[in-house]
């Protein structure tokens, strides 16, 4: 790269950098950028380089292709309705082992020294309630308690959350990442709520992704499920953008974790990227 377009890319940062300094920011860490080896190693350098930069960042994490492997192996069928996975007790387990585990620990190991591994089980930080009978052990979050994800961003760290969480009882629940994330936000006044996935934002066809829709005013949202643009998964993760947005996190993205370095073009840069949600305000 030539020097005038080092210039010109610090220079386009950096009134991004000032914006986002001091400022905590949710990364909801999923889909294809955590079983491509480049593409992880290149998510995790990007936060360690936001953290570097003065951002609080926290990483949440699920997992469903290492859950999906394991189930495999041991002759467990995955059910999935409206979303969510259906989670019966011996699932259960495999969900919390592979997540809270081996996905969660392997994510702390590429940060440089700069991660540590919680669930939503340690410090009680997410406290929930069965979701639905016929889901089985899927949680619905009711309190988020923050002083752990708090304590260790003040302290430099990178909290990387795995979504299992837990009832009064101490029984463990599956909880959907994309709800996670958007409450843990909720809980830490986040500046700005960033979910990766393996499309390229929120598509009027699915199959085409010239159909991206660059923005979205979160009243919109119904009349998108309504038209069956937002549906399946995608209902969990959008839902999840709104309550943030509606609860006063500023600003709420799904961007493509395919795209190496998809998390500084983000935040750093004019061109954004992905659907941006947004409430009766325009992206500048």
């Amino acid at each position: 790269m030539k020097n005038e377009q080092m210039a010109r890319l610090f220079s386009e940062a950096t009134p991004y950098i000032q914006k986002y300094h001091g400022k905590t920011m949710v990364i909801k860490y999923g889909g294809n950028a955590m079983i491509n080896e480049e593409l992880k190693n290149a998510v995790m350098n990007d936060l360690v380089t936001l953290t570097l930069l003065g951002v609080r960042v926290v990483l949440v994490h699920g997992g469903g292709p290492a859950i999906n492997q394991m189930l495999t192996k041991v002759g467990v069928e995955s059910r999935f309705e409206g979303g969510l996975r259906v989670t019966d007790g011996p699932t259960m387990e495999i969900v919390q082992q592979v997540l809270a585990g081996k996905v969660n620990k392997d994510l702390v190991a590429l940060l440089h020294g700069r991660g540590v591994g919680l669930c939503g089980m340690d410090g009680q930080m997410l406290r929930c309630t069965q979701k639905d009978e016929k889901l089985g052990y899927v949680g619905e979050i009711d309190r988020v308690d923050t002083t752990l994800i708090e304590n260790l961003l003040n302290s430099g760290f990178i909290p990387v959350i795995a979504t299992v969480g837990m009832d009064d009882e101490g029984n463990p629940y599956n909880i959907n990442a994309d709800t996670a994330a958007a409450k843990i936000a909720i809980a830490l006044k986040a500046e700005k709520l960033v979910s990766m996935t393996d499309i390229a934002g929120l598509l009027r066809d699915k199959t085409d992704e010239t159909t991206l829709i660059p923005e979205v005013e979160v009243s919109e949202i119904e009349g998108y499920k309504a038209a069956g643009i937002i549906a399946g998964g995608m209902i969990p993760k959008i839902e999840g953008m709104a309550d943030a947005i509606y609860q006063g996190v500023h600003e709420a993205v799904i961007i493509d974790g395919r795209v190496l370095h998809s998390v500084l073009l983000e935040m750093f840069s004019d061109r954004g990227s992905g659907t941006l949600f947004y409430r009766r305000r325009r992206r500048e």
